[in-house]
């Protein structure tokens, strides 16, 4: 019932986009009549490959190469968007009180510029999402242990569509020259049924490290069926933190399940619960797939949270319309006296591969 209600809001949502897009933009442009036409009959396709994208997002297969061009649509769209809310702060300025000839002279040039400037946007984005995921070394300086653990975390790699065996094989020989003392997946594992990309997910169990891999649940997964992904996640040897906790050597982990559990009426994150029992005096690292998570943590103080799912904003400037629901859109943050909080920009993508302003990333804390 989610999965129906995401994909009808989605439906919807960028339907109204394309709409405005054509009502807002193409309509009003000063250029060739033929340029405009073969706009809009660009936008109507786009439109049609969003349709395209959903349904073979979640329901059926198709090769990747179609996969990759319906993708686009998602990230066509959401440049669409920009280029609405840019042209109606342009058009502003098309109604400076000059002669009629000067004003058509400079909407004429100032449309030629904002069009270029849109393909310049969109071409810029796909070129960053073609990059590999960056290896992003921090460090937690807390004066907690005598030698720093390693801890290697991914986040948000979205197996399913364009993130298949190929990307898991090659992000799990990064992540295995860095010699990890701990591997941490917090989160949007998967993006499809388990049935589907389970020979995507069967490479993550090459990971090596010195006290294993942890994984928690991020929204994702509740679109695909909870149960069976974390069976199949368990089968592979790693360690499903579920409301739950593990003493490894010095210091605590524990991992809850993501916020969205509280929307799908099971599978919620339980605080107490996953720090039950726990020695104030060790210190913590929780796993908390979003950063707003913090609002939920009570009278609990974990040493160092990690989590993800903001993808850093993935698209600029995206990013702002993430900063008003979480509290920290990436990176290393302060939250306490010698505690912290690290969000990671993920490893994957959701919709196009397209990366603007934001890195995919492999993270290295150092935690000392």
């Amino acid at each position: 019932m989610i999965e129906i209600l995401f994909l009808l809001a989605m439906t919807i949502i960028f339907a109204i986009i394309h709409y405005l897009g054509y009502k807002r933009v193409i309509k009003k442009l000063h250029i060739n009549e033929v340029v405009k036409k073969w706009l809009i009959y660009a936008l109507i396709f786009n439109y049609l490959n969003v349709l395209g994208y959903l349904a073979s997002r979640y329901f059926i297969d198709i090769p990747n190469v179609l996969y990759f061009i319906f993708s686009l649509s998602i990230g066509v769209g959401f440049v669409t968007l920009v280029s609405i809310i840019v042209y109606e702060i342009l058009n502003l300025f098309h109604k400076i009180p000059f002669e009629q000839s000067k004003r058509d002279f400079f909407k004429r040039s100032s449309d030629v510029g904002f069009l270029s400037m849109g393909a310049l946007y969109l071409g810029s984005g796909i070129s960053e999402g073609t990059k590999l995921p960056i290896i992003q070394r921090v460090e937690v300086k807390q004066n907690r242990f005598d030698k720093p653990y390693r801890i290697v975390q991914i986040s948000d790699m979205h197996i399913g569509g364009l993130i298949d065996e190929e990307f898991v094989h090659s992000s799990v020989e990064i992540i295995n020259t860095q010699k990890a003392d701990l591997v941490v997946i917090t989160g949007d594992l998967t993006d499809a049924p388990i049935n589907r990309v389970a020979k995507a997910v069967d490479k993550l169990q090459h990971i090596k490290s010195r006290y294993g891999t942890y994984y928690i649940l991020g929204n994702h997964e509740y679109f695909h069926g909870v149960e069976p992904t974390l069976d199949y996640i368990k089968s592979l040897g790693i360690k499903v933190l579920n409301n739950s906790s593990k003493k490894i050597d010095k210091f605590n982990i524990c991992g809850v399940n993501d916020i969205f559990g509280f929307r799908y009426g099971s599978f919620e994150p339980d605080i107490d619960k996953a720090m039950k029992g726990l020695n104030s005096d060790t210190p913590t690292l929780l796993l908390a797939h979003q950063p707003r998570f913090l609002k939920h943590l009570g009278e609990h103080k974990p040493s160092l949270i990690l989590s993800g799912h903001t993808h850093g904003g993935q698209i600029w400037p995206f990013g702002y319309l993430v900063s008003i629901v979480q509290p920290f859109l990436k990176g290393l943050h302060k939250i306490g006296e010698n505690r912290h909080i690290y969000v990671n920009s993920g490893i994957g993508f959701w919709g196009p591969k397209m990366r603007l302003g934001s890195q995919a990333e492999i993270t290295v804390i150092e935690w000392s």
